[in-house]
């Protein structure tokens, strides 16, 4: 139990919550109906969100426990509560647990006609316009399961039951538990047969001939396409003939797809000389989230178009329900959880989530842009650039990469600021879809104390930048950019300037300096003036700046 976290099939809430002058049943239903719309779940009573056990003295009465599970009934339509049971914790405290269904032919409402679905660990109200999203999405979440076929395992096809036999029983990512079950048992904890032994639609994707995966209502088929400098087409392969289950597909493609392996020259300069067009671990990671978020209720090709500075992946069905290119870093939400969990267990991917978060990582380290998501209700495209943002940038993210040990949020965060010189606080966090402040700290993490980036101003006017001490760390011969020149480097830059130049308007001086951001240079300018080291004159239209004559 003290392992147990809230997610998307979990939420604990306090016993106060159900029972007593100050129960709030009317929430517990919305939750009731969170987790109906989604993939069912276990709302656990009796125990705080942040704590791990019950209190010591706290005991439950079958029959109030009974009552709350009547009044969540009433106050749902189209929820299945089972099993109710009172469970006592190893501390002597008492909690009890309601096992919430997913409904899989209708949409849960609340008697009051409010609809909610579960997105990670939290449940959002779902609005009129996204009722169609969600009534697809509740077939896409079901489709795993449904056996359509009617074909027993004898049916299958005998080598891809030993191939899956065999990659599970090998795979350090699956527990001696698991390994040591009979070969229908696995079959039966990965969803792939049935409690009457037929085939799920997951298990004909796994298991089945290519007939029977042929069968299947919107199989997977995949395109791959090349074109050249002018988008004309120049080499196709398709994937339309179903002889390959999920794995023996992604390596297939991956044998095929050698546009993905080239690499381009850089400059003698950097640490490196070669640079792979796209990171093969985030080709892995889009090309097998194409396979494992496909909507299977839709029809339509995946496709992996190969452009001459991009590549696309496209696949039918748009972002799950409460997922979009504003959050996918952070939120989780697995439309195949059942698919996703073998993929995950066969080592092919993360599992937990998207995977984008490996994405970023991998993209921050080679100093390249992110993905560009669009995503509507009939597909999602995903396009990724070749290009470098910045060599300069690169050459100090792999000195910083081989000298300091970096978490995952910190290496994503050291991209965005490295690859842009100078960021603002709001720009940083808009960059990492991070929508509140204190979040921020925990993706800057231990920069500032490494001294890899400084920060300076505050609260909203916050801006972090490389730390220019870095560079000659490095020992690349490279000059740090103007745009993050240290303050008292700019005001000498400006006096020098001024010395030249003369009296000077700030567009003047601006100007000249053009490699720093003007604000910047307004900013050290109303510094140097406050300090007596700039006299101003004139008005506020025709105002000039000059260095006051020595007495």
């Amino acid at each position: 139990m003290n392992n147990w976290q809230e997610d998307s099939n979990l939420d604990f809430k306090s016993l106060k919550k159900a029972i007593g002058n100050k129960s709030d049943v009317e929430s517990l239903a919305e939750t009731c109906v969170c987790f109906a719309n989604a993939q069912g779940g276990k709302l656990i009573i009796g125990i705080e969100n942040k704590e791990s056990e019950p209190p010591t003295n706290q005991k439950i009465v079958i029959d109030e426990m009974n009552k709350v599970v009547s009044r969540l009934r009433s106050l749902t339509d189209g929820v299945g509560l089972v099993n109710p049971e009172v469970i006592k914790h190893k501390n002597g405290g008492e909690y009890f647990i309601v096992n919430i269904l997913p409904s899989s032919r209708t949409i849960a409402t609340t008697t009051s006609g409010k609809v909610f679905v579960r997105i990670t660990d939290n449940c959002y109200a779902v609005k009129s316009e996204e009722l169609t999203d969600l009534a697809s999405e509740k077939n896409a979440f079901q489709w795993e399961l449904v056996v359509a076929q009617k074909l027993s395992i004898e049916q299958a096809d005998t080598e891809q039951i030993n191939f899956f036999i065999s990659k599970i029983r090998k795979s350090e990512k699956v527990s001696d538990f698991i390994k040591d079950k009979s070969d229908v048992e696995i079959f039966e904890h990965y969803q792939l047969l049935s409690h009457e032994g037929l085939l799920t639609n997951l298990g004909v994707l796994w298991l089945g001939t290519p007939l029977q995966r042929a069968r299947l209502s919107y199989p997977i088929t995949f395109q791959y396409l090349v074109y050249n400098e002018r988008e004309e087409k120049i080499r196709e392969k398709k994937y339309h003939f179903h002889q390959y289950n999920p794995m023996e597909l992604l390596l297939e493609i991956e044998k095929e797809a050698v546009e993905l392996t080239y690499s381009s020259e850089l400059s003698n300069g950097l640490f490196r000389n070669k640079i792979r067009n796209y990171p093969k671990e985030v080709i892995r990671e889009l090309l097998i989230n194409t396979i494992a978020h496909k909507r299977y209720t839709s029809s339509g090709d995946i496709f992996l178009e190969v452009y001459s500075d991009r590549i696309v992946f496209t696949n039918p069905g748009g972002l799950p329900l409460g997922i979009s290119k504003d959050n996918i870093l952070h939120e989780r939400q697995r439309r195949n959880p059942h698919l996703i969990q073998t993929l995950h267990d066969l080592k092919l991917m993360e599992g937990e989530g998207s995977g984008y978060d490996l994405v970023y990582e991998k993209l921050s380290l080679d100093a390249k842009p992110f993905p560009e998501i669009e995503s509507s209700f009939n597909k999602m495209a995903v396009s990724v650039k070749s290009g470098i943002i910045d060599e300069e940038a690169l050459s100090v993210i792999d000195y910083i990469n081989k000298h300091f040990q970096l978490t995952q949020k910190e290496t994503i965060t050291l991209g965005v600021v490295a690859t842009r010189k100078k960021i603002l606080v709001t720009q940083l966090s808009t960059a990492l879809q991070i929508n509140q402040e204190d979040k921020l700290k925990y993706w800057i993490g231990t920069l500032i104390d490494k001294n890899i980036l400084i920060s300076r101003g505050a609260k909203k006017g916050t801006e972090y930048l490389l730390n220019p001490g870095i560079f000659s760390q490095a020992k690349l011969n490279l000059t740090p950019s103007l745009k993050t020149i240290e303050t008292y480097k700019l005001e000498a830059l400006i006096i020098e300037d001024l010395k030249h130049n003369g009296e000077s308007k700030m567009k003047e001086i601006q100007d000249r300096l053009s490699e720093v951001y003007p604000n910047d240079i307004q900013k050290a300018v109303y510094r140097l003036v406050d300090k007596n080291e700039l006299i101003k004159s004139g008005g506020y239209r025709n105002r000039t700046y000059l260095i006051p004559k020595k007495k």
